[in-house]
């Protein structure tokens, strides 16, 4: 359990039925299997608020805008929109290498790889639809700053999606190669928009945290 509850620090939106934090790179979603020591949101917000249900995830090492319920009806009224792609869902990414195009689209079926858990790989014969769109904001010597917009929801879509177009995460130790690994002390991968309708008030809601990453960036 963590010694220190920076938890309110964490939050960007907070009603009656809804909780929003910027989650911090590190930190799961949810609990792990155990045994498994590493820290996860429930052991920051006990004393902040009790019975917290999580209505998506985000990777241990991808950080931003994670959406919790206070009540069972906001849960399932947004894990059902989740589920129905009724959410819009923007990330932020540094990717090694020059873009030579300024957007495009990604379509390649993903599973498992039981193999090499927990890594995911794409494979078009047993592979569940995938789809992402980016866009290049800003092109760097050696990096380039995208907006990426998963269409679909698949574990690690957008690592492997950036991987398979050649244009790995940095700081990615699953899927980057040692060079895009090294430039970064972290995942570069924020959920830095969140667009969906409240399930109580019936309004758009449109939250936004931006990112920090770029200045892990070494030398």
């Amino acid at each position: 359990m963590p010694s220190s509850t920076p938890f309110n620090d964490w939050i960007i939106f907070e009603d009656d039925a809804l909780l929003a934090i910027n989650k911090p790179s590190g930190i799961l979603s949810v609990p792990g299997k155990p045994p498994n020591p590493t820290p996860c949101v429930q052991d920051y917000y006990p004393n902040h608020q009790s019975g917290l249900l999580t209505i998506h995830r985000l990777d241990m090492d991808t950080s931003g805008i994670l959406l919790l319920a206070k009540t069972k009806a906001a849960h399932r009224a947004l894990s059902i929109a989740f589920q129905n792609r009724q959410t819009k869902k923007t990330y932020d990414a540094l990717c090694a290498g020059t873009l030579l195009q300024k957007q495009g689209r990604i379509q390649l079926p993903m599973r498992c790889d039981w193999d090499s858990r927990p890594r995911q790989c794409i494979d078009f014969t047993q592979g569940r639809h995938a789809q992402t769109y980016w866009h290049l904001t800003k092109q760097h010597p050696d990096y380039c700053a995208v907006n990426l917009y998963p269409i679909t929801g698949r574990s690690h879509q957008l690592r492997l999606h950036m991987k398979m177009l050649g244009h790995p995460i940095l700081g990615d130790t699953l899927y980057a190669d040692q060079t895009a690994c090294q430039q970064a002390d972290r995942l570069c991968l924020h959920a830095s928009q969140l667009n969906f309708i409240h399930p109580e008030s019936l309004n758009n809601v449109a939250l936004t945290c931006p990112s920090s990453f770029n200045l892990t960036i070494s030398s």
